[in-house]
């Protein structure tokens, strides 16, 4: 379990002509102070939660998308309540902790809102990881939730990149609209750095297709996010500060011990050029030519 001073934490402040929003969050759980007063949000904590409720964006307000538990902070407010769910769902079953709290132009529709919270989690994210060193990279995951079955595959690759299919039979799912459950997961990939497929492989009611979606999500980032003990000094692809504009790593940083293996090459041999990727060579003739490099 992480401690105080390994917890991997960031708070971002995102403002925009469209929205305002504060976002505090912990990969590794635990506590997290309340969200500060600002310009946006001044004043708002005031009351005591009880006598008088105060604005919605309380933060001792208990809401539909709040838990406080020793292990993790959550407590979310976006005005849409459909999206609350599901971001709490997501950071529930990630191990995350996670505050957010926005206000945005939803007289006009849901958009710039679900945009802008999913490019201020995605930020958060990146932030919160820090140097992308001695990590799992890889999540995948199978949830269920009743009839809905949904699959998530997640690198942490800094090559940005997202494929999502979900199937979403109406247009809208309480204030949310369906469309923007596909663009905020991009909105997130994108600020995440991180290559992200998720697809509902089956399911008869919206709501369910779309929160085993995030709950596959949590579980596969809460695996990517995993430190590796022993690897504490390897990189992972794309992040070398003289990375090169296609992604590829230009330099080595850290160190191959142990056998070599066919992803060991892939990742640490930055010699080996870009390739198509459907025409990829053997594992043994890569094996062979490349072990030189990592060894």
């Amino acid at each position: 379990m992480a401690t105080e001073s390994t917890r991997r934490t960031a708070y971002i402040v995102r403002n925009t002509n469209e929205t305002k929003i504060q976002l505090s969050l912990s990969l590794d759980g635990g506590p997290l102070d309340p969200l500060p007063a600002t310009e946006e949000f001044d004043n708002l904590d005031s009351s005591d939660g009880e006598s008088e409720p105060g604005p919605p964006e309380n933060q001792k307000r208990k809401t539909h998308a709040s838990q406080i538990t020793h292990s993790q902070h959550i407590w979310i407010w976006t005005g849409i309540g459909f999206l609350d769910h599901m971001l709490h769902a997501w950071s529930k079953h990630a191990g995350w902790s996670l505050r957010i709290r926005s206000r945005g132009d939803l007289a006009i529709d849901d958009h710039h809102t679900t945009e802008d919270t999913f490019l201020a989690l995605g930020t958060a994210f990146t932030h919160a990881l820090g140097p992308r060193t001695g990590l799992a990279r890889f999540g995948y995951a199978y949830a269920p939730l009743d009839e809905a079955l949904s699959r998530a595959v997640l690198d942490i690759s800094s090559r940005p990149f997202f494929v999502g299919d979900f199937g979403f039979q109406g247009p809208m799912m309480g204030n949310l609209n369906t469309q923007m459950i596909h663009h905020g997961l991009g909105s997130w990939a994108q600020n995440a750095g991180v290559t992200l497929h998720v697809d509902v492989l089956k399911g008869e009611n919206d709501h369910h297709r779309s929160e085993s979606a995030f709950k596959a999500l949590a579980v596969a980032c809460k695996m990517a996010c995993e430190r590796v003990v022993g690897r504490e000094g390897e990189v992972v692809k794309g992040i070398s500060s003289n990375t090169e504009s296609s992604g590829r790593t230009s330099s080595h940083e850290g160190e191959v011990s142990g056998n070599v293996t066919y992803l060991d090459i892939l990742l640490f041999a930055p010699e080996i050029p870009a390739f198509d990727r459907h025409k990829l060579p053997s594992q043994e003739a890569l094996i062979a030519r490349y072990s030189h490099a990592v060894a």
